[in-house]
């Protein structure tokens, strides 16, 4: 019989602790997704619906409504009837779906009848499209639905519309940027003496 020699557990954790590890190029591997931050226990039972349905199915839809999902309220911006009536011209039958809240458009006259699912929905814009004859359904009814996203039209708000994203780029001033300065009012006062201005002998 072989004797296997014994070593004490101190001295095993001391040698673990001398050993690398094995990590590819580039250092350790690091898949941290987002969370939502959110104490809405609605928004936080649908992360976990949805988190099972992309991953125990092959649906795109699945993982792109659970990705923003737990994106923040910034990145997933309003969306108007008027847009939803516009992006479902031509598709009857469909459910519009909006991973965010839809708001009413007093320039739209006519509401079509259109089934939309969204997280929330302003008072005037669920009654409009109730009167039309549609349909305001939430995600864990569009989850028994249609649970791999058929006969859907997933659309977006505009991330980019905030006031702040005017301010965002090249810096104001420099040739060939279309971005907005700091500046108190918009007037012959503010930012428009020599040293500002192509017209008054200034370059940059």
């Amino acid at each position: 019989w072989l004797k296997v020699p014994f070593f004490p557990p101190s001295a095993v954790l001391e040698a673990a602790g001398r050993m690398g590890i094995d990590i590819i190029a580039g250092g350790r591997l690091k898949k941290k997704q987002r969370e939502a931050k959110t104490e809405d226990p609605y928004v936080q039972l649908l992360c976990r619906l949805y988190k099972f349905l992309a991953r125990r199915s092959d649906s795109k839809f699945n993982k792109v409504v659970c990705k923003r999902l737990n994106m923040s309220t910034r990145n997933r911006p309003p969306l108007s009837l008027s847009k939803i009536s516009k992006n479902m011209i031509n598709k009857e039958g469909k459910i519009a779906v909006v991973v965010g809240k839809v708001t009413d458009d007093k320039r739209l006259l006519e509401v079509p009848q259109v089934s939309v699912c969204a997280l929330q929905f302003t008072e005037t814009a669920r009654a409009r499209i109730l009167k039309a004859g549609g349909e305001c359904i939430t995600f864990d009814q569009l989850a028994l639905r249609s649970p791999l996203g058929k006969g859907t039209v997933l659309l977006r708000g505009p991330v980019k519309a905030r006031e702040a994203e005017r301010h965002f780029g090249k810096a104001p001033g420099v040739p060939n940027s279309t971005t907005a300065p700091y500046v108190r009012s918009k007037g012959r006062k503010f930012e428009k003496a020599r040293g500002r201005r192509r017209s008054r002998g200034f370059k940059v």
